[in-house]
């Protein structure tokens, strides 16, 4: 396991200078140190310290806890390839209580952050203490053609850290407007590899929804050595960005308990502290809205959520995430009046007026190598968007310009744009209104 260097974005968790400072217990750490040994095979305190990513010296003291508990015994052997190191093997009784720990858990590796500590990481890292420019937001979002108060409308609602429900026609860049938020926020934070309560591991870092910043390996001649200028345990990652869609139901916000391994996986929102959790054409879920608002009524509030163990023992975690809520109703239909009072921000994202329609239109055209053409241009406003009451969606140009790609190319001609071809994409955006004989 390789040691991340940090950057000055937020105050790292310091590394553990005791075992104590761990802040499990010794036998559980004891354990989890024979589990790992016995699944992996390692046997240099060096590498059995970056597997449960502990600094060498407390991972020596754990060795020789293990030792004088006869759980563990030198080889006898040094490595000549590792600077003279001691090799350790465990003892028979060593595996006879490596097995009996693995039946009460699989979990092995990183040794787990107790909640408590944690807790006071999510402070130092809050998704609250951002404070956005107007500049930041441009920047990730530059590429986007947007109404010129949607940026005033979307700063105060990111740097507020609170709910943000965003409603309007489909179509319209609303997901995109959520990558963009995103994108603004830029800097890193430290995601636990797994967290401890009650004696039970409770794995958070995911490397499908965490993305790991650059690594760097420390050289072994330098005075300076980044191993222990922060916690290990910790993974330093770009602010997560977790984003659902239809497939959302309330069980996935529960903590998942792996019968097998009898460890818990954190829920989604619990993966998302720190960054942004997107829920995505809400409303098309199985689950009504209503039901989805109420169970997140207690976290948008009270900036703590409430998990529970197979044991039926419920305990809170930190909810420090800015939870996006994206629609194409209209909130009025699918909530009441007490859910949205409890969604901080409410904005809505109308389709682009006809010159912001043909700007976007250009730029897609530029993108694609398609060359405008003036006579097609009026035919499509004057001929075709009457048709449908000028109702302009930012995704049409997109759309039209890669149906008539998709002629072109099939025809083996240039890209080229035409009334024909644009009657033709027209065709393909929407299905007439006919009964189906069957």
């Amino acid at each position: 396991m390789n040691v991340q260097t940090p950057q000055p974005n937020v105050l790292a968790p310091p590394a553990a200078k005791s075992l104590a400072e761990v802040g499990i217990s010794l036998v559980m750490m004891r354990d989890i140190l024979l589990k790992t040994m016995f699944r992996t095979n390692l046997d240099l305190t060096s590498a059995i310290a970056r597997a449960i990513c502990l600094p060498v010296q407390l991972t020596q003291e754990l060795i020789d806890l293990a030792r004088t508990q006869r759980l563990l015994e030198a080889t006898g052997t040094m490595h000549a390839t590792s600077g003279s190191e001691m090799g350790y093997q465990l003892t028979d009784a060593g595996k006879a209580r490596s097995l009996d720990a693995l039946s009460q858990s699989e979990y092995y590796g990183a040794m787990p952050i107790p909640l408590d500590d944690y807790r006071v990481q999510v402070k130092r890292q809050s998704v609250r203490d951002i404070r956005l420019t107007r500049e930041q937001l441009l920047g990730a979002m530059g590429h986007l053609i947007l109404p010129p108060d949607l940026l005033g409308n979307l700063g105060p609602a990111i740097t507020s850290g609170r709910s943000i429900l965003m409603y309007g026609p489909p179509g319209n860049g609303k997901s995109s407007i959520s990558n963009g938020i995103r994108d603004a926020m830029g800097d890193k934070i430290y995601v636990p590899r797994a967290l401890e309560y009650a004696g039970q591991v409770i794995t958070v870092y995911d490397p499908i929804v965490h993305s790991a910043a650059e690594e760097a390996t420390d050289d072994p001649n330098s005075l300076r050595r980044t191993s222990n200028r922060f916690d290990n345990r910790y993974v330093y990652c770009e602010r997560p960005t977790v984003i659902t869609g239809g497939e959302l139901s309330l069980d996935m916000l529960d903590l998942t308990y792996n019968p097998t391994a009898r460890t818990y996986q954190a829920p989604l929102q619990l993966k998302s502290t720190g960054g942004i959790f997107i829920v995505d054409d809400l409303g098309r879920q199985a689950e009504p809205p209503q039901k989805l608002i109420n169970r997140w009524i207690v976290p948008l509030e009270e900036a703590k959520d409430i998990l529970a163990l197979q044991s039926g023992e419920k305990f809170t975690v930190p909810f420090d995430t800015l939870v996006i809520f994206s629609t194409n109703f209209h909130p009025n239909e699918i909530f009441d009046g007490a859910a949205l009072r409890r969604i901080f921000f409410k904005i809505k994202i109308d389709g682009p007026d006809q010159e912001n329609f043909l700007k976007i239109f250009a730029m897609v055209a530029r993108a694609k190598k398609m060359q405008l053409d003036e006579r097609t241009l009026v035919h499509l406003m004057k001929v075709k968007f009457p048709t449908i009451q000028n109702n302009y969606a930012n995704y049409m140009p997109k759309f039209l310009i890669e149906q008539m790609i998709a002629v072109c190319d099939f025809e083996k001609i240039p890209y080229q744009m035409t009334p024909d071809l644009i009657d033709r994409a027209w065709d393909n955006m929407f299905v007439r209104e006919e009964k189906i004989a069957r």
